[in-house]
């Protein structure tokens, strides 16, 4: 095992604080593929999945020095890759149409079962939707804001907040029936 694999966190931190490159080596190497799936669910494109991740990287060695240890440093780290990824997304999502939550039929009971897919092809159905849907659909879902907190972070209403979720479920459900339909996800026409 490499000696940058037997380092604990609050040894890799220390290091990174001293500037030291094999100690930003090694938490880069330790978290990078994990920040890269959270990355992606926010980026349109690997590319520009890459481009946030080497971003918010940048922001984790420049501002590690404040870590304050409150939370674990991968959530920490998971905090500024979204953080990031918002501001990327920001710049695009105030030329998005937002539908208000007057304007949308919401189905809370829908259940959609996510045991026949693998990681990447999720992960691509998610890529696929329209920014706005996306971003929030990240936010609420999986990162477990409520849609006041989406609101307040993206600058949009609560009630639009509200509606781009539940298109993002109408968007997902009918790409997983799709999918279950025509099978392989380069048929499903994601």
């Amino acid at each position: 095992m490499s000696e940058q694999f037997k380092l604990n966190d609050q040894d890799l931190i220390k290091g990174c604080v001293q500037g030291n490159r094999a100690s930003q080596e090694a938490l880069y190497s330790r978290y990078c593929r994990k920040m890269m799936v959270t990355c992606q669910r926010y980026a349109r494109s690997t590319l520009e999945a890459e481009d946030i991740l080497q971003e918010g990287f940048i922001k984790v060695f420049a501002s590690i020095k404040n870590f304050r240890g409150e939370s674990k440093l991968d959530t920490w780290i998971t905090r500024i890759m979204i953080n990031t990824a918002l501001n990327h997304q920001r710049q695009k999502l105030y030329l998005l149409p937002m539908v208000d939550v007057a304007d949308v039929n919401l189905h809370e009971n829908e259940d959609m079962s996510l045991a026949d897919f693998n990681l990447a092809e999720l992960i691509a159905m998610v890529q696929s939707l329209p920014d706005g849907a996306r971003v929030v659909f990240n936010l609420f879902a999986i990162e477990g804001y409520n849609h006041k907190e989406i609101a307040a972070m993206l600058d949009i209403s609560e009630g639009t907040s509200k509606s781009q979720y539940s298109r993002a479920k109408s968007l997902l459900k009918a790409k997983l029936e799709n999918y279950s339909i025509y099978g392989k996800l380069g048929e499903a026409k994601i």
